[in-house]
C-alpha cells in the first residue's frame, strides 16, 4: 500500500530507506535525507552502485527546480585511435571507465541544499560497511548472477566474493575497506577522491594495468547545474536532465502520444500499449543518432522537441501495424532514490555503476567499485557520441519530476538502462491518463523495447492483448517471472498536506515516512 506521510523517502533497498529517514528526524531535510540514502546504497546495494559510480539529481527547493549532472567524462588520453579494431566499447574491465562523478555530486548538493554536516550523512553507511548487514534477495539474486560474468576483474573476487561466493539473502556482508574509504571521503568532503589518497590508490591501480586515468582526469572532474527539459502532457509537465542523458526520449515519446487519445483506451489494453510502444520506438531512433555530450550534438534538445516535428513523428504511426521507424532528418543496473519532507523540499536522485557492479574493477584496500560508462560510446565515425577525451559518453541515467501549473506533484524514477526512458512514460501515462496512483503506476504490468526489435512484456500482462499485438505484427515476448529488466520505480507524489509514497514490488525496497 502507498505509505502516507508529511516526510518520506522511497528507495530499492530497506536499510538505505532507513538511513535516509533517521536525518529527516534528526532535523535534516530531503537533500540531506536523499544523499545518507545514496551513501548507504554504495554499501547494501554494491550490484547497482558504489563509490566510483555516476549521479543526477532534480532538487525542487521549494519554488523551483534544479537539475545537477554528476555524471564524469573520458581520461584525457581516450581517442578513436586508442579503441581502433574493436567492433564495439568494451563494457568490463579499466577500458570502460570514466571518471565517477557521484562522490563530487554529493557535495555539491550538500553544499548547495543540505541542512546537516556532510559527515553526518555517511553514519549509517559507515556502520553498514564496518559492521555488516544482512543482504537482501533481489540483490543476492542479483550478486549470484554477475559473479561469474566478473570474477576475473581486477579486484572484484577479492571485494565481492570473499568466501569465493557471493553472499546468499540474510547472510551477513561486511566490507571493512569500503568503511575506511566512506570515512575518507566525509572527513574531506570528498577531495580525498579526486585529489587526496584515494585519487592516489585509484589511479596507481589504473597504472598496473595500463589503463588511461590519472590524477589530472580525477582533479579537473566537475559537476555542472543545469536547468531540466520539459514537456507537457494532458496538464502535467515532465522534466529531465538534459543531455547527455536520454531523459529527452521520454519527453519525445509523450509529445508523440499527446496527439492520440490514450484515455479512450483500457489501461493495459493492446491499443494503448501498441500507441506507448511506436512512440518510444520513434523516440529511440533519434535518441540514438544524435544525443551525446551536448557540445558535440549537431541537432538540438529544442529541435528534438519541436512540436511541429513530434507532430510528423506521429502522423508516421499506423495504430493498426506494428512498423520499424529510422531516426528523423535534419538540415541492467542502477539505483534510485526519492525523499520530501514537510517544508515542500523534494528530490529525485539517481546513481549507478551500470551493467550491474559496472566495470567489475574494484581498486584494491578500497572498496571503490567503478562505473563502466566508457560502454556508452559509440565507434561510429562522424556519430556526435563517437569517444573522445575529456567527453561525456551518452548515459542512460534519468531522475524524474512532475509539476502542475508550476508547482510540484511527483518526484520519481525508474532505475534500469535503456528501461528508464521507457518506464518513465509508462508511468505519466498511468498518472495522467489513467488517473492511477503512483503505488497503482509502479505495480501495473510494463513493457519493454529489447534489441532486435522485440516486444518484452511482463507476465502479469493480459493475454488478450499480448495475443492482439502480436497480430498487430509485434514480436512479443512474454518475460518469466522474477525478470528484473523492466526497471524498479520509486515515487513521492504531492498531497495537500504532506506526500504518498510508493516503491516497487520488482526491488527489495520501500518507502517509508513519518
Amino acid at each position: 500500500m502507498p505509505v502516507l506521510a508529511r516526510n518520506v523517502v522511497a528507495t530499492s533497498q530497506p536499510l538505505a530507506a532507513q538511513a535516509g529517514l533517521a536525518m529527516l528526524q534528526r532535523g535534516g531535510n530531503a537533500v540531506d535525507a536523499a544523499l545518507a540514502c545514496a551513501i548507504a546504497l554504495t554499501v547494501v546495494e554494491p550490484t547497482g552502485n558504489g563509490l566510483g559510480s555516476d549521479a543526477f539529481a532534480l532538487v525542487w527547493d521549494g519554488s523551483r527546480l534544479h537539475g545537477l549532472n554528476a555524471s564524469g567524462r573520458a581520461p584525457r588520453a581516450w581517442s578513436p585511435e586508442r579503441f581502433r579494431g574493436r567492433k564495439a566499447m568494451p563494457i568490463r574491465g579499466w577500458e570502460a571507465v570514466t571518471v565517477p562523478g557521484a562522490v563530487a555530486g554529493w557535495r555539491a548538493l550538500s553544499e548547495r541544499f543540505g541542512r546537516l554536516p556532510f559527515a553526518d550523512l555517511f553514519e549509517p553507511a559507515l556502520r553498514y560497511a564496518a559492521d555488516g548487514f544482512l543482504v537482501s534477495p533481489t540483490i543476492a539474486r542479483l550478486w549470484a548472477a554477475m559473479a561469474p560474468v566478473l570474477v576475473d576483474q581486477p579486484g572484484f573476487a577479492q571485494a565481492y566474493l570473499p568466501e569465493g561466493r557471493p553472499p546468499l539473502p540474510g547472510e551477513r556482508f561486511a566490507f571493512p575497506d569500503l568503511a575506511e574509504s566512506l570515512a575518507m571521503i566525509a572527513g574531506s568532503q570528498g577531495e580525498s577522491f579526486y585529489r587526496g589518497a584515494l585519487a592516489e590508490k585509484i589511479v596507481a591501480h589504473a597504472r598496473a594495468h595500463d589503463a588511461a586515468m590519472t590524477l589530472d582526469d580525477l582533479a579537473s572532474h566537475t559537476v555542472d547545474w543545469v536547468e531540466s527539459l520539459a514537456q507537457p502532457y494532458r496538464g502535467y509537465t515532465l522534466h529531465e536532465i538534459p543531455p547527455n542523458t536520454q531523459g529527452i526520449a521520454a519527453l519525445m515519446a509523450l509529445g508523440i502520444l499527446s496527439h492520440f487519445d490514450l484515455a479512450s483506451f483500457p489501461a493495459d489494453s493492446a491499443d494503448s500499449v501498441h500507441l506507448q510502444v511506436e512512440a518510444m520506438k520513434l523516440a529511440f531512433a533519434d535518441l540514438y543518432r544524435y544525443v551525446a555530450d551536448p557540445a558535440f550534438m549537431t541537432v538540438t534538445p529544442r529541435e528534438l522537441l519541436d512540436p511541429a516535428y513530434l507532430r510528423q513523428r506521429a502522423a508516421l504511426i499506423d495504430v493498426h501495424q506494428a512498423s520499424k521507424f529510422a531516426h528523423g532528418h535534419w538540415g541492467g543496473g542502477t539505483v534510485y532514490l526519492t525523499a520530501a519532507d514537510a517544508s515542500g523540499m523534494m528530490v529525485s536522485f539517481i546513481q549507478s555503476n551500470y551493467m550491474g557492479f559496472g566495470s567489475g574493477v574494484v581498486v584494491p584496500g578500497t572498496g571503490v567499485s567503478l562505473q563502466n560508462r566508457g560502454a556508452g560510446f559509440t565507434l561510429a565515425e562522424g556519430h556526435p557520441n563517437r569517444v573522445e577525451g575529456g567527453k561525456r559518453p551518452f548515459h542512460t541515467l534519468i531522475p524524474g519530476f512532475v509539476t502542475r501549473d508550476g508547482a510540484p506533484v511527483m518526484s520519481f524514477g525508474v532505475m534500469g538502462g535503456a528501461m528508464q526512458a521507457q518506464g518513465h512514460v509508462q508511468m505519466l501515462v498511468r498518472l495522467a491518463d489513467y488517473r492511477q496512483n503512483p503505488q497503482a503506476a509502479c505495480d501495473g504490468p510494463r513493457w519493454r523495447l529489447d534489441p532486435g526489435g522485440v516486444l518484452t512484456v511482463e507476465h502479469h500482462m493480459p493475454a488478450a492483448t499480448v495475443d492482439e499485438l502480436r497480430r498487430r505484427g509485434h514480436t512479443v515476448q512474454v518475460a518469466p517471472r522474477w525478470d528484473t529488466g523492466f526497471g524498479r520505480a520509486q515515487a513521492i507524489l504531492r498531497l495537500d498536506d504532506g506526500y504518498l509514497g510508493a516503491s516497487d514490488h520488482r526491488a527489495d525496497g520501500q518507502a517509508v515516512g513519518f
